[in-house]
C-alpha cells in the first residue's frame, strides 16, 4: 500500500498570470514565485507545469513509478486531472473551453470541463457567468470584433465564499477581480480568449484572442448557477458533501473532522485540499498539512484519519 504523497505545486506567475496577486502567499503561506503568482498547480502533469513530490519526482515520474496502485484501475491515460488554486487581483480575461471533439481534432488533448469553489472575495466581487439571454452568435462576433461592446452581453454574477460553480465546456466565463478560489479540471492547457478588457503588457501589447475557435465552441445558452451541495454522511465525526458528480471529475467537501474515516478507493486516486490545518493519520504515522496544502491519495493506499476543519478532496472520473 501507498503512503499520501504531499504535492509542491508548480506555478503560472508573471507575464503568464499579469491579473495575479500575491493572496496564495499571504493567505495559505505559500512559496509563491513572484508578485503576481496567480496560479499554483496542485495537481498537474502539464508539460513544464508539473506538481512534484518531496524529492523531486514530477508527478508523471510516480505515475510511471506506481501505476495503477497510485491511479487507480478504472482511471484512464493521459492522466485526466489538474487542480488549482487561484488567486485573481484584477479580472481575468472572458475565456470559452472546448470539449473532448473539439480538442482532440484542433490540439490532440483534453478538452476542459471545471469547476470552481469560491474561498474569499472582496466586497462585491462578481463573475462571468454565461451570456445574457437572447445573444446570438451574430451579435456575439459583432461585438467581440468592436471590443468593450462585447461587455454589454456578458452575464455578471455576484459570487460569496462556499459557491460552487461547474463551468462545463462552451461556457463564456471570468473570473472577477478580489477573488480567491479552488479550481478542479481536466487535465487540459487550452484556454480560448475572447475577450481581455482591453489589457496591454509593459510593452503595449495586448495578449492573443481566439475569436473563431470560442464562436465554433460556444454554448450561448449556458448560464451556471450555484450546486447544491447533498450531504453524504454526518456525524460527531464530521461533515461529508457531494458538491459536484460529473462526466470528468467528482468533488466533496469535509467539515469538522475529528478521525474521520478515509477509505481508498482502488478504482481511483483522490486528492486532498486542506483549506485549514489538517492531520491524516495512519498505521502508527501521521501527515500535517497546512492550509492550502494537497496530497495525493493513492488507489491503493491506506485507510486514513483524518482531522481538521475543512478540506476539499477531487477525484477522477472512472472510464
Amino acid at each position: 500500500m501507498l503512503q499520501p504523497i504531499v504535492l509542491i505545486p508548480a506555478w503560472r506567475h508573471d507575464e503568464m498570470t499579469p491579473w495575479g496577486g500575491e493572496a496564495l502567499k499571504t493567505h495559505f503561506g505559500k512559496d509563491a514565485p513572484g508578485p503576481c503568482a496567480g496560479e499554483s498547480l496542485e495537481l498537474s502533469s502539464i508539460p513544464g507545469l508539473e506538481s512534484r513530490d518531496a524529492q523531486g519526482r514530477t508527478l508523471s515520474e510516480l505515475i510511471a513509478l506506481y501505476g495503477q496502485a497510485l491511479t487507480g484501475t478504472r482511471v484512464g491515460s493521459p492522466f485526466p486531472l489538474l487542480l488549482k488554486l487561484i488567486d485573481a487581483r484584477e479580472q481575468l480575461s472572458v475565456q470559452v473551453h472546448p470539449g473532448d471533439g473539439y480538442a482532440q481534432l484542433h490540439h490532440g488533448k483534453l478538452g476542459k470541463n471545471e469547476a470552481w469553489v469560491v474561498l474569499q472575495t472582496a466586497p462585491g466581487a462578481q463573475m462571468i457567468l454565461g451570456l445574457r439571454k437572447g445573444t446570438t452568435k451574430d451579435a456575439l462576433r459583432a461585438a467581440s470584433l468592436k471590443g468593450r461592446e462585447v461587455e454589454g452581453l456578458l452575464r455578471s454574477v455576484e459570487v460569496h465564499p462556499g459557491d460552487v460553480f461547474y463551468i462545463p465546456e462552451g461556457t463564456v466565463h471570468a473570473i472577477g477581480a478580489g477573488i480567491v478560489m479552488y479550481e478542479v479540471q481536466q487535465s487540459s492547457d487550452i484556454t480560448y480568449r475572447l475577450y481581455d478588457w482591453g489589457r496591454v503588457d509593459k510593452h503595449g501589447r495586448s495578449r492573443q484572442l481566439h475569436l473563431e475557435d470560442s464562436l465554433a465552441v460556444v454554448n450561448l445558452a449556458a448560464q451556471p448557477v450555484p450546486a447544491q451541495a447533498s450531504v453524504i454522511s454526518q456525524s460527531e465525526d464530521g461533515l461529508h458533501e457531494r458538491l459536484l458528480d460529473t462526466p470528468f471529475f467528482r468533488l466533496d467537501r469535509l467539515s469538522g473532522c475529528n478521525e474521520f474515516a478515509c477509505l481508498p478507493d482502488p478504482a481511483r486516486c483522490s486528492v486532498l485540499t486542506a483549506l485549514s490545518p489538517m492531520t491524516l493519520a495512519w498505521e502508527g504515522q501521521s501527515l500535517q498539512l497546512s492550509a492550502g496544502q494537497s496530497a495525493l491519495l493513492p488507489a491503493m493506499g491506506y485507510p486514513l484519519r483524518l482531522s481538521g476543519k475543512s478540506a476539499l478532496i477531487a477525484s477522477p472520473a472512472t472510464d
